[in-house]
């Protein structure tokens, strides 16, 4: 059975799970990245670019599709850990 596939918010493309990164708005109302895809809480993907970060936080895509306001700290820190994903 094949894997199924993932949207990124950014750029739109279509990609398996594993080649995306997970961004999770948890029960009590973070925004983070969930490297491991096992968080609870509503979800989104994006490539491990940040310039899909960017695209994503420019059309506010990730914000529409999380159904939360996302600081400029927060999208700092989804940066660094789109970043660090990149290597592994």
């Amino acid at each position: 059975m094949a894997e199924s596939l993932r949207m990124c918010a950014g750029c739109r493309a279509r990609a398996t799970k594993k080649e995306l990164i997970r961004i999770v708005r948890t029960p009590d109302g973070q925004v983070i990245a969930d490297a491991k895809a096992k968080a609870p809480g509503r979800g989104a993907y994006l490539c491990r670019k940040t310039a899909c970060l960017e695209k994503a936080r420019k059309s506010r895509a990730l914000e529409r599709m999380l159904a939360v306001e996302i600081t400029p700290e927060t999208y700092e820190a989804l940066a660094a850990a789109i970043g660090d994903s990149a290597d592994g």
